[in-house]
């Protein structure tokens, strides 16, 4: 076959920018920006897609995904999501957020949003730490994980226990679709991109709220190598939050 008849069977989303990421080598925001992406153009969304942009490593989605964003206070991101699908019913509006930014200071609202059956999705990164402010310990750090703030290991005793998100907010009635992945081997991000075709579908069908949880590494923060990081990933952190779809409308 010549090299002009060839079929091109891969290429970049359209809905993802030329830009280079700034992630941490190892990190996994920039597969998710990816499938984010893909999933977008899946559902051709680009021109009525919201974008909201909770404190965290992926604060600067705007620079990736070309599509409009709005950045909300620490937590607040489902809040300012329900307050613009209500004013935008046309719009499709999704949340881009981490672990300390919707399962600690954002607990209230992702909670309340989904009780309250808000058609938003929800793109919820869980790499156990609070990756951009300097390593603490975040609701999702595992037993004995040390962080800036637990160097000795948390203590479930004192620190508390991890929180599994996906499973607390299958819980709720107004939750359309729950489910955890991850994305550190092709398999695994196969799987990914399932998953949040199923929750965007969740929106696109006013379900109600879609959740899609991905655990994720954090070299830097867990001070190892991407190599070590994956590794942690597939042998640690998916016994503590184990992978699957926990609410399906």
């Amino acid at each position: 076959m010549s090299i002009a008849a060839k079929k091109r069977v891969f290429a970049s989303p359209a809905s993802l920018t030329d830009n280079k990421f700034h992630f941490c080598p190892g990190c996994h925001h920039g597969l998710v920006h990816r499938l984010a992406a893909e999933t977008i153009d899946y559902y051709d969304l680009s021109s009525k897609a919201i974008g909201v942009i909770g404190v965290g490593c992926g604060v600067f989605l705007y620079d990736y995904l070309a599509i409009d964003c709005c950045e909300s206070p620490h937590g607040r991101a489902p809040a300012v999501a329900t307050g613009i699908k209500r004013s935008n019913p046309d719009s499709f509006v999704v949340t881009y957020q981490g672990d300390g930014d919707l399962a600690a200071i954002g607990t209230s609202e992702i909670i309340h949003a989904a009780n309250r059956q808000e058609s938003i999705t929800i793109i919820f990164v869980n790499n156990s730490v609070y990756g951009m402010t300097g390593g603490q310990m975040a609701p999702t750090t595992l037993p004995g994980q040390k962080t800036t703030t637990t160097p000795a290991g948390r203590q479930p005793v004192g620190d508390g226990y991890p929180i599994n998100v996906a499973e607390l907010i299958s819980t709720l009635k107004g939750t359309a679709f729950a489910a955890r992945v991850a994305c550190h081997s092709h398999t695994h991000i196969r799987t990914a991109r399932k998953a949040m075709r199923r929750a965007f579908q969740a929106q696109i069908e006013k379900r109600g709220l879609g959740l899609i949880e991905l655990l994720s590494a954090c070299p830097t923060n867990w001070r190892m190598t991407p190599q070590q990081s994956v590794r942690r990933l597939e042998a640690e952190m998916i016994n503590t939050f184990p992978l699957g779809t926990y609410k399906d409308f």
